[in-house]
């Protein structure tokens, strides 16, 4: 039986977190304010990327969290996220994966969720646009540039910003 999302009481139990409670209680909750990074081209490295389903339609979605690496805010986070729910909407993903340099030609759409680390630490130029309250992120072309080791953890690029094949 399930209890408050742990498959069993026992499980969460081993945590005897009661010498915390008065640190917890006297904690200051700190406000942050995360502004998003303005409008503009933005030279970016595939952080992050999985296949999820929209809140609202339920569809499926590939979510992107792309770490800009410059020319400013450096260290901030753009995200996109492609819908799979219309031809229309495919045909923009398989853009934006032939731009991340995968070769989409031999791809089928089903096999994309087992390919997903092809497309990490891919940089990119993108551009951010804002048109009301919805932010859009433009996947506009795949570069070569030099970045930190701490930068490259997962491979597809040398130290030299060259690629390199899987």
């Amino acid at each position: 039986m399930e209890t408050n999302g742990f498959p069993n009481e026992e499980q969460h139990d081993e945590f005897d977190l009661a010498q915390y409670d008065d640190d917890f209680a006297g904690a200051p909750v700190e406000e942050k304010e995360f502004e998003e990074p303005p409008d503009g081209k933005y030279q970016v490295l595939v952080d992050k990327v999985e296949m999820a389903r929209s809140k609202q339609t339920n569809a499926p979605m590939l979510k992107w969290q792309l770490k800009i690496v410059g020319p400013r805010c450096a260290g901030r986070y753009l995200f996109r996220n492609n819908m799979i729910a219309s031809p229309e909407n495919v045909k923009w993903l398989k853009n934006d994966l032939a731009t991340c340099g995968m070769d989409v030609q031999n791809l089928k759409l089903s096999d994309l969720p087992n390919r997903l680390g092809e497309l990490l630490d891919v940089t990119l130029e993108v551009q951010k646009k804002t048109n009301g309250e919805y932010a859009n992120v433009y996947l506009n072309k795949r570069i070569h540039i030099d970045l930190p080791a701490s930068h490259a953890a997962s491979g597809g690029e040398d130290a030299t910003g060259e690629f390199l094949p899987f």
